[in-house]
């Protein structure tokens, strides 16, 4: 069950990215992060309260809600540097460098959790997942300067806050119903955002969303939130080390839509770097 769970929160995860791309071409990205997190937040504790666990937020330990806590820091972490790469550069850019969380991921459930089962599979795996990644991304022209690298250095941010997201959540949600986990530690994330957005001065900003862009902003905060449901289902009863490079053939999705709806190409060397990164993802995941 875990593993379709796995799966269905790639599927969101990977619709995630074109909604909220359709949503900051002219609105501010930590603005759009702030307001999606209102909509998630609101989802994730709609569905605690369909599945019942709210009445059991008391038996919750101060070690797991500080856990809870810090995951969600790390997830509005990773947010912020995510929108802000996908306002800057091309999906089929940002998010192959986005998924490199999935090796680092791994690396620290292996070292951290133990999960060495297999663990040759899943250092080629990680091998592999790198490589891909340095073919799709082929630099432009602007590329060469400081301010044409910018999108990237926020995606490698995004990448190594989603990490920290996955193991700190792991350990968070321990003895916690999911649903619950992923309300509570979305709390944390829409504090952070919104003291974001309050620190840079960019409150007054809100109220001039152009109301097309709100809806896709509003549309991607819901797909996240089935996309999170799912996850922290499935880490919490499935392998971390199996779960999370499942969730990340997102990139797949994204690859995608981003082709049909902002009609960026692919070369032979960005099209192969991509079908590594699935071959070595659906070999860490099935050959454990």
């Amino acid at each position: 069950m875990w593993v379709l769970a796995a799966v269905g929160s790639a599927v969101f995860a990977g619709i995630t990215s074109i909604l909220a791309k359709c949503g900051i071409r002219h609105t501010d990205s930590d603005v759009a992060t702030a307001v999606r997190t209102i909509v998630v937040l609101a989802f994730a504790w709609l569905m605690a309260g369909v599945v019942g666990s709210i009445p059991t937020i008391g038996q919750i330990t101060p070690n797991s809600l500080l856990f809870l806590a810090l995951s969600g820091l790390a997830t509005g972490a990773s947010w912020i540097c995510y929108f802000k790469a996908l306002s800057m550069g091309d999906v089929n850019k940002v998010v192959p460098i986005d998924k490199c969380s999935t090796v680092l991921t791994v690396l620290l459930a292996i070292v951290l959790f133990g999960e060495t089962e297999n663990l040759a599979v899943k250092l080629v795996g990680c091998a592999g997942i790198l490589v891909g990644t340095l073919m799709m991304i082929e630099r432009k022209q602007q590329d060469h300067d400081v301010q044409g690298r910018s999108w990237m250095w926020y995606a490698v941010g995004s990448a190594v806050f989603a990490a920290l997201t996955s193991i700190l959540a792991k350990v968070g949600i321990e003895g916690v119903e999911s649903n619950l986990a992923t309300a509570i530690r979305t709390c944390f994330v829409l504090v952070m955002a919104w003291v974001v957005v309050a620190m840079r001065g960019k409150l007054g900003e809100v109220r001039g969303i152009d109301r097309h862009e709100l809806f896709f902003i509003c549309l991607s905060g819901v797909a996240t939130g089935a996309s999170w449901l799912c996850y922290y289902y499935a880490i919490q009863t499935g392998v971390v080390s199996v779960v999370v490079p499942i969730d990340k053939l997102s990139i797949v999705v994204s690859m995608a839509f981003s082709a049909a709806v902002f009609k960026e190409t692919y070369t032979k060397r960005s099209l192969t770097g991509l079908a590594t990164i699935v071959a070595s993802t659906l070999l860490m995941a099935f050959f454990r």
